[in-house]
């Protein structure tokens, strides 16, 4: 078992101060090494266009990029290596797992890939010149893979292909921009039809006026929405996009699917528990659990928990956008791998593992 911890990183104030925070963090750090490593052995299959970027932020978020000028200029870096790193633009993705369930006011969230991959850092942001405040756990650093806004607006994705890419937010970004820029369910739906998507994600959508989640089906070519309860990696709509093997998908949306009328912590339970048939160590198949995250749009409070079998810290959101911080640095946990964790180690990028 590895002991792992992810950061929790609190902020108020302007996207430029944020990002100048964020990269004097970053600087020297694990996570900052180890991507120069990743870059001497993987080849960028993307291109990066700083004009096209920056009238795209500038469109809609621009109070990102002003987000992405404070990084670099913390970093001392050129604007090109950071929107390479942090700008979720024409990035690829490798495929991942993940899985979520939606019940009685509770998003229940286990979210999949690989420990050379996570940035272990959750981060809670207020922001004083645009955008909704955030919690969530960050991708990238500037992306989201999951959170909520405080307007209860709860957000996860889940993975389906990798195939035929187009220019376009990746899934991680997309998130950031659901949670700032978005006020509630119907607004997130609208803002998924109309931003270009680089590859084939579903978006689940959850806050305190919805009886039933908006499950949103994106791929380059379309997207399609509808409603339910639980999301795997598969489409239901889009099925001509989904991979030709999906035991592991399948089987994990029966598991979670068998159980009913759970409240919150039954909920976590199913999906953190590693005898329950959703929690995954398939951690060298970029599908391993790392963090369980729930998230409840009523009360603005929010769980995470690092590896299986873990007891969620807990976030009171209503009483930090009330000015009252969080009075943890650490989230600590433990997951069954040997493989280094990029945010507290060094990792050899020239081994698969």
């Amino acid at each position: 078992m590895k002991r792992i911890f992810a950061d929790v990183i609190q902020f108020r104030g302007s996207h430029y101060d944020f990002g100048h925070m964020q990269g004097r963090l970053l600087k020297d750090s694990f996570l900052v090494r180890n991507r120069e490593q990743q870059w001497k052995v993987r080849k960028p299959l993307f291109r990066i266009d700083p004009i096209e970027t920056k009238q795209v932020f500038e469109r809609l978020a621009p109070f990102m990029w002003e987000e992405l000028l404070g990084l670099q200029d913390a970093l001392d870096w050129s604007i090109e290596r950071v929107l390479m790193e942090f700008g979720g633009y024409r990035v690829n993705i490798k495929p991942s797992g993940c899985s979520i369930l939606v019940g009685d006011n509770y998003m229940i969230r286990n979210y999949d890939y690989h420990p050379k991959t996570y940035d272990g850092r959750l981060v809670v942001f207020q922001p004083t010149d645009g955008g909704h405040a955030t919690l969530g756990l960050t991708q990238k650093i500037t992306g989201r893979s999951d959170g909520m806004n405080d307007k209860g607006l709860s957000m996860g994705y889940t993975f389906m292909n990798r195939r035929r890419p187009r220019d376009g937010f990746v899934c991680y970004m997309i998130g950031r921009l659901i949670l700032e820029l978005c006020a509630n369910v119907e607004e997130a739906v609208q803002l998924l039809k109309e931003i270009p998507h680089r590859g084939s994600f579903s978006y689940v959508l959850f806050d305190s006026s919805c009886e039933m989640p908006f499950i949103v089906e994106t791929s380059p070519r379309r997207v399609e929405v509808r409603q339910g309860y639980t999301c795997t990696n598969h489409f239901k709509i889009l099925t001509e996009e989904n991979r030709r093997v999906l035991d592991d998908s399948n089987k994990r949306l029966q598991a979670i699917e068998e159980k009913d009328n759970l409240n919150g912590l039954e909920a976590f339970r199913l999906l953190n528990d590693t005898d329950k048939g959703v929690f995954s160590k398939l951690y060298g198949s970029w599908a391993g659990t790392i963090h369980t995250s729930a998230y409840f749009p009523e009360k603005l409070e929010a769980w995470c928990a690092l590896g299986g079998d873990q007891e969620p810290t807990v976030f009171d959101f209503t009483e930090w956008l009330n000015g009252t911080d969080f009075p943890i640095t650490k989230i600590q946990g433990e997951v069954d791998t040997d493989i280094p964790f990029v945010n507290i180690e060094k990792a050899d990028w020239f081994k698969c593992r």
